[in-house]
């Protein structure tokens, strides 16, 4: 029992730890001058990948590589069948109102890529250099579009603050250093609890490392995107709802695997090539219809997601 608390109150404290480093470096960055649209594509996006990529460095560390790569395609998947499902039962998702194609078509892409490397049978530096390269020209890529959009209103000045997440001009120095050190000491603090009560979890029930990071791991780690998405639908904020998931699997994929391969190599359990990534394939691939042809994802959609996605983990536990 006290291994399942330990590795919640890693869980939470990974949470709360990167909410506060996000808001911290946000309004640090605005204060001394940094435009709120460079922070929102970096600061703001890695900040809140921050408890995956550390959950995926700490694992390479101790030599548990197998929940560092569970964790980003267990997520990957649960970002599409889940939190995009739960959240069109409560509200229909009116992705009809919205253009993603571009940055769908990007997500597609960094997932073929991915999986081709993982054919390698490990991600080591080269793997890492390629990943990066691509996160490089995506990022690069969105800054241009954003900025061309920008250039386009004319109110955008105006409101170019009120646009970054956890962003607020009269939040005092004091707090702005309370947040990050929060979030720097929360961060490895939390990652370390979970991923050691989470291998321990494992062993005491005959489960890989692996199996933990697809199910236990991958589900606690989309929490924000689901507490983000369900917002967004309930606002009928379709756009906010799907970015939020394009982006994250993005930045999952190529970011926190390309970080971490830096630090040590990763194999890739042969299970992973027979099953696991081609179900985070096939969800990506779902979202075509919705994202192509402008269908609504309503509440029929949502729960065929949800049952999918518990259909999946069923099969990983039995």
């Amino acid at each position: 029992m006290m291994v399942w608390l330990y590795a919640g109150l890693g869980l939470l404290i990974l949470l709360l730890a990167g909410d506060s480093l996000v808001k911290g470096a946000v309004n640090l960055s605005l204060r001394v001058g940094i435009p709120a649209l460079i922070v929102s594509l970096t600061i703001v996006a890695f900040g809140t990948s921050a408890p995956e990529l550390l959950i995926a460095i700490n694992a390479v560390i101790e030599q548990k590589a197998g929940l560092a790569l569970g964790n980003v395609v267990g997520s990957n998947t649960a970002n599409v069948l889940l939190v995009l499902g739960l959240p069109a039962i409560l509200s229909v998702v009116h992705t009809s109102h919205c253009d993603s194609r571009k940055t769908y078509s990007h997500m597609i892409f960094a997932t073929v890529l991915f999986i081709a490397l993982a054919f390698r049978g490990i991600f080591d530096i080269w793997a890492a250099i390629v990943l990066l390269a691509a996160l490089s020209f995506m990022l690069f890529d969105a800054a241009r579009d954003a900025h061309r959009h920008r250039k386009a209103s004319c109110s955008a000045a105006a409101t170019e603050a009120d646009e970054v997440e956890g962003a607020d001009p009269d939040m005092p120095w004091w707090q702005i250093i309370m947040f990050l050190v929060l979030g720097l000491i929360g961060l490895p603090l939390g990652a370390d609890l979970l991923v050691d009560n989470a291998s321990i979890i494992a062993r005491q029930y005959g489960v890989s490392d692996a199996i933990i990071g697809l199910t236990l791991v991958a589900l606690g780690t989309s929490l924000p995107e689901l507490a983000t998405t369900v917002m967004a639908a309930l606002r009928k904020q379709a756009d906010v709802a799907l970015g939020n998931v394009i982006g994250s699997n993005m930045f999952n994929l190529l970011a926190i695997i390309g970080v971490a391969a830096l630090i040590g190599p990763i194999p890739v359990d042969a299970e992973f090539l027979r099953f696991d990534l081609w179900v985070m394939l096939a969800a990506s691939l779902v979202l075509i219809p919705f994202v192509f042809w402008k269908w609504d994802i309503g509440r029929i959609w949502g729960a065929g997601f949800s049952a999918a996605y518990l259909i999946y983990i069923a099969v990983l536990l039995i």
